[in-house]
């Protein structure tokens, strides 16, 4: 089989990490590359040699004779762009969140129920290292039944609402979990086969302002509860404006384990901490890492320590190379249309709860659309 033709969207974003996927799996090449800004796709594509260049995007999708495309612009032009890439029956990989109304969501469906083409949202949280161990660990049985999850998200990016000012429109303006699917996407991992059900959200108020003094309207911190089908609780925590360190922070309780994940801070003692009953030593955790020879998946196995050594941990690679051996070997991808809504449509139900002071509100299941 030919390697399969790849084209990206944003592509003065970051694309070093899906070309060290493209060439650690060897079954995809990037053939075509689009972004508004020449000067800027010009240089993220300096060292990179045989790549069609465009500034229009239908265009490429046109004529750039692409079996799948990379969607790596504003999260609201996700939707729009999806949709022209599934009418002509090509693969969608689209960056986080999938949609930002329900709405949308609706209409997203709809498009791949109408094409040949597969959908994945690209949540590269999914694929750290740490938190595909504990999926492991869950499903041989460690934690027993888990029952209660914490997943917090905080990232001071005031720095970039003038350099990418879409996210003040759509993340800093509006009120509720307006970019949840970091802290949930791993959460809805190891309660494997489950879904939220209903959703309640209240916010902190705004207390902090943009770097150059300018107010914004919505909470500095926004806290989500979450019910799943199957009576499970989570607790999801967002924070984009206070002064703090970076924090991508998770919690699982089960009836045999508990899982305290590392900040992901420079501190040397910030690491992922486990506790496992009748094996770990009363009142006293033990390192994830004394389980990563047993419990690390293939996936991981197999990249290179190169790969390991880039994005995000070395997510981004995990997760491009999961899509592109999906498409190539004729599998479902593993974050497919209805995985990815169910991510995303908890946080955008928050933003109607806080709205109405918090009261409890249902998440459509997409499956019944």
């Amino acid at each position: 089989m030919e390697k399969l033709k790849v084209g990206i969207v944003g592509a003065a974003g970051r694309p070093s990490a899906f070309l060290a996927a493209f060439k650690g799996s060897g079954r995809a090449v990037l053939t075509a590359a689009c972004d508004l800004n020449q000067e800027a796709l010009d240089k993220a594509l300096k060292d990179v040699d045989g790549v069609d260049r465009y500034t229009d995007y239908t265009e490429m999708l046109e004529k750039g004779n692409l079996d799948a495309v990379i969607i790596g612009t504003p999260m609201h032009l996700h939707v729009s762009q999806s949709i022209e890439a599934l009418k002509r029956d090509i693969h969608v990989f689209s960056e986080v969140t999938a949609a930002i109304s329900i709405d949308e969501c609706k209409s997203l469906l709809k498009a791949c129920k109408s094409t040949q083409a597969q959908y994945m949202m690209g949540e590269n949280c999914n694929y750290m290292k740490p938190y595909m161990l504990i999926q492991e660990m869950v499903r041989e049985g460690v934690f027993g039944d888990v029952f209660y999850a914490e997943g917090e998200y905080i990232h001071d990016c005031r720095d970039l609402l003038y350099k990418t000012p879409w996210r003040r429109e759509y993340v800093y303006e509006k009120r509720g979990v307006t970019y949840g699917t970091h802290s949930l996407g791993p959460i809805l991992n190891w309660m494997e086969g489950d879904r939220v059900e209903s959703v309640c959200c209240a916010g902190s108020g705004r207390h902090n302002r943009d770097l150059k003094g300018k107010e914004m309207a919505g909470d500095d911190v926004a806290v989500m509860l979450c019910k799943t089908v199957k009576g499970h609780l989570i607790k999801i925590r967002t924070d984009f404006a206070s002064p703090h360190p970076y924090s991508l922070n998770f919690t699982l309780q089960g009836t045999n384990a508990a899982y305290e994940g590392s900040h992901f801070s420079k501190n040397q003692d910030d690491i992922d901490f486990i506790w496992i009953n009748e094996e770990s030593e009363k009142g006293r955790w033990d390192s994830l890492s004394k389980y990563e020879e047993k419990y690390t998946p293939k996936l991981w196995r197999d990249i290179d320590e190169k790969a390991r050594t880039s994005g995000h941990g070395g997510s981004d690679v995990a997760i491009m190379t999961d899509f592109i051996d999906s498409l190539y070997e004729g599998r479902t991808v593993p974050i497919d249309i209805y995985k990815s809504l169910d991510m995303t449509l908890p946080g955008l139900v928050s933003q109607e709860s806080i709205l109405e002071n918090g009261v409890w509100l249902p998440v459509p299941d997409p499956r019944e659309w």
